[in-house]
């Protein structure tokens, strides 16, 4: 690559005819201007004292910012390619360095950069429409329902096809234009946004408003194209080693996407799984592939049948159906007879050290520090025959755990701790769940899960980076079995922080009695986070929002539930709830006295419908909406200070008051300001809930759970006494006698009643329970039923505030 002072800068740029200002600017950037400087330099066109027509130099400039002072060997194809206007958009050019980029050092192939890079790939009206057409009739359902809302989530996401890839933007709009009056007809009421006066209908506030950007902007946002996820080879491309078996996988995957989600059946998944199952399912979903559920179930000692249920539960929970259900245990004869195949090869040795003397053989010294010199096994150089022999005894019974474990024969002088001998297999004295007492040995996770990838050809092997070391040791181990080695790709894993996602730390707090169970909602586990009423949809949201990286995600809880409760601003209803109620008399009605309204489950939104509700003689509000006497600043209702209830047309006014002994209000008598000459604007609104058996009015609630972070501090394995002495004593209110209105029960029977998003990606189709009967408590927070609720004891959580500062209030 040329090194270019600033003055051979200046006069590069002036060459090829950039004025004063512009190259002052460029230099603003030391890296990105000496990789500008190094492709004008391979275009020839300083030396021709040639200016750049616009579109050239902004694909130019394009290529200088990839670059960011890099030089890669076979850079000056993509340069060519551009002044002679084969590559002529930026989608191209980044095409092109990518390709340039993974074949550095490689000889350069001119027909495979072309076809990467989309030179001479063509794409007419009728292509563009033809492949739009498909799409129509893949998400015809939902297009039907979402009517003219559902363009801009369609845009984005024909934009992401892979059949359109390549197509110009300016072909969709037409043709989703025609498509869309094909399937739907001429718009109609439907479809018409009705402007409303501010007397009608009050302005969105600016938390509504915030909401729906960041949802429309989720619709635009995929982390399957971006990101780590967006530079993942494409099937087919995974390097091996032995031709015959490439052959063989490519033959058997036909183009298509092949992963895994793979988890241990020793505890319950939490909140970090979910984007392993995301990035692992979506992934294969996005592409037209298919995701394996495969069950690591290695270690009976440690399995349990709670555990695969739940694991299946929450899959399905967040909106994926695995292509098969697996289990490393399908596969263990397979496994078996690699194992021999190891020793037989020269690869493998059985081992009698003790954990201590395999500690020293890798250089751990007594103190547990590593350092230390290492040597091999004394077993390490016995015959084939003996641990071929020794490891059919083990098989057959005839050691007890500890006496004797088959090892790799890897490399002793690599840096990396992964080539230093691992265990293949070792003895347990345990039956197993779904082979029985067949097997007196086990393999372990580190020589199982490349070789059950490979079994069943898994493209993209995804984890996270912690077992970055690993690919190692995988793919050695593939390699010298002869077998397809699947390619690892590591990725940052999700963490939230303010409490704890430990397994043992979890068990510990369930059976101490710290929280009611495993699925207690104040963990963060996936049933956990379920029972608590929080909708996948809102999960997905949000880890879609976060993208995948390589770097580890940390996410404090609270930010995580600003996420949660912006998805259900945007899709759950609204109903009157009063938590501490107080008695109500309207004196100057009759007995019968009704004043029916309308009340919309989500204003200033039809989707979901409105119910009815009348005002009664008798009703209840709530307690902080009352003060004995008015004060500055406060709007709500006092004597000598009139406050309308939601949706009435009148206000009420305080008559009298019947106290306890203490004082504290016990009825207050009201006057119904129906009469125009009384009757004036208030400058409040209050929830109320009539007291009326034709409404079967108010449904009593038995108790609702308010749940409050469960430690102290952000992170509560740095408290000096243990986590358990950071437990939060307040992470759980109990209140009693809270009242809801009757329209309660149409949600109940209705649900999930939620608006869905215009992206199906985040609209998942729950199946009905008590965690679906979610609503918005006006000016109180998210709520939903809770398990243990039964027909006449209602029991609801509280999912999140209304504000992420309304506890502190």
């Amino acid at each position: 690559m040329s090194t270019f002072s600033e003055d051979e800068l200046v006069r590069l740029f002036s060459k090829v005819g950039f004025d004063d200002k512009k190259i002052k600017e460029i230099l603003k950037n030391d890296k990105i201007s000496k990789s500008l400087g190094e492709v004008i330099e391979l275009s020839g066109q300083a030396s021709l004292g040639k200016p750049f027509d616009k579109s050239t130099d902004a694909l130019l400039h394009n290529l200088a910012s990839l670059l960011k002072g890099k030089h890669y060997e076979h850079i000056k194809y993509v340069v060519n390619d551009i002044v002679n206007e084969k590559l002529s958009t930026n989608l191209q050019v980044s095409e092109a360095f990518k390709y340039i980029k993974s074949s550095e050092g490689a000889k350069f192939d001119n027909e495979s950069f072309e076809k990467a890079s989309g030179i001479g790939i063509t794409v007419s009206a009728d292509d563009s429409k033809r492949e739009l057409r498909k799409y129509f009739e893949e998400h015809k359902a939902e297009i039907i329902e979402a009517r003219y809302r559902a363009v801009p989530a369609i845009f984005a996401q024909v934009k992401s096809l892979e059949s359109l890839k390549w197509a110009s933007p300016s072909l969709f709009k037409p043709a989703i234009d025609s498509l869309l009056l094909e399937y739907l007809g001429p718009k109609d009421e439907r479809d018409i946004v009705k402007k409303k006066s501010k007397k009608a209908a009050p302005a969105k506030s600016k938390q509504e408003e915030k909401v729906e950007d960041t949802l429309q902007l989720d619709k635009l946002h995929n982390m399957f194209v971006e990101g780590f996820l967006g530079d993942l080879h494409k099937p087919g491309k995974e390097p091996q080693k032995w031709d015959d078996v490439k052959a063989a996988h490519a033959e058997f995957i036909q183009g298509q996407v092949y992963t895994r989600f793979p988890p241990e059946p020793n505890g319950f998944l939490h909140i970090g799984h979910s984007k392993a199952i995301m990035v692992n399912f979506g992934y294969a979903k996005y592409y037209g592939g298919h995701c394996y559920l495969r069950f690591d179930d290695t270690n009976p000692e440690k399995e349990d049948q709670i555990y695969f249920d739940s694991i299946k539960r929450c899959v399905k929970w967040l909106g994926y159906e695995p292509w098969k259900v697996t289990y490393s245990s399908d596969y263990f004869d397979e496994l078996y007879a690699l194992a021999e195949k190891l020793i037989s090869s020269g690869y493998g040795y059985v081992d009698h050290s003790t954990p201590e003397e395999v500690k020293a053989q890798r250089g751990i010294k007594a103190d547990g520090t590593p350092g230390g010199k290492r040597v091999p096994s004394p077993w390490r150089s016995r015959s084939i025959e003996d641990s071929l022999e020794d490891f059919r005894r083990m098989r057959d019974g005839f050691y007890k755990p500890g006496e004797a474990t088959l090892r790799m024969k890897q490399d002793l002088d690599s840096p990396s701790p992964q080539m230093w001998d691992l265990v293949a297999y070792r003895v347990l004295d345990k039956a197993h769940p779904r082979t029985g007492d067949k097997w007196k040995i086990y393999p372990t996770y580190d020589f199982t899960h490349c070789l059950v990838d490979s079994f069943e050809n898994i493209t993209h092997s995804l984890c996270t980076t912690e077992f970055v070391m690993s690919r190692e040791s995988y793919e050695w181990l593939c390699d010298v079995l002869h077998v397809y080695r699947p390619p690892q790709r590591e990725y940052g894993r999700l963490n939230i922080t303010g409490t704890i996602m430990s397994k043992r730390k979890i068990a510990r707090l369930v059976n101490e009695h710290y929280v009611r169970s495993w699925d207690d909602p104040r963990l963060y586990t996936l049933e956990s986070l379920r029972r608590r009423g929080i909708p996948p949809g809102a999960i997905l949201t949000f880890i879609n929002t976060l993208g995948v990286t390589t770097s580890t995600t940390n996410i404090q809880v609270t930010r995580f539930e600003s996420a949660v409760r912006d998805y259900l601003n945007f899709t759950t209803p609204r109903l009157m709830m009063v938590v501490d109620p107080i008695k109500v008399v309207l004196d100057n009605v009759n007995e019968d006295f009704e004043e029916s309204v309308s009340i919309p489950y989500k204003p200033g939104d039809e989707a979901l419908g409105s119910h009815k509700l009348s005002l009664t003689k008798e009703f209840y509000i709530d307690t902080s909406d009352y003060r004995p006497e008015k004060s500055k600043g406060y709007f709500r209702w006092a004597p000598e200070q009139p406050v309308g209830l939601m949706r009435v047309p009148f206000s009420i006014s305080v008559k009298s008051v019947e106290n306890d002994e203490s004082g504290k209000p016990l009825i207050i008598h009201a006057e119904y300001l129906n009469d125009s000459a009384k009757h004036k604007k208030p400058k409040a609104y209050i929830q109320w809930v009539p007291i009326s058996k034709k409404q079967s009015s108010p449904v009593k609630v038995e108790e609702v759970r308010v749940y409050n972070q469960l430690f102290k501090s952000e992170n509560p394995a740095s408290n000096p006494d243990g986590f358990l002495a950071d437990i939060n004593p307040d992470s759980e209110e109990i209140i009693k006698g809270a009242l809801l209105e009757p329209a309660f029960r149409d949600i109940e029977e209705k649900s999930p009643l939620n608006l869905p998003i215009a992206n199906s990606q985040f609209s998942i189709k729950e199946e009905k329970g008590p965690e679906t009967v979610r609503f918005q408590a006006v000016r109180v927070g998210y709520f939903c039923v809770d398990k243990d609720s039964t027909p006449d004891r209602l029991i609801l959580n509280r999912v999140v505030t209304l504000k992420e500062d309304s506890a502190k209030d």
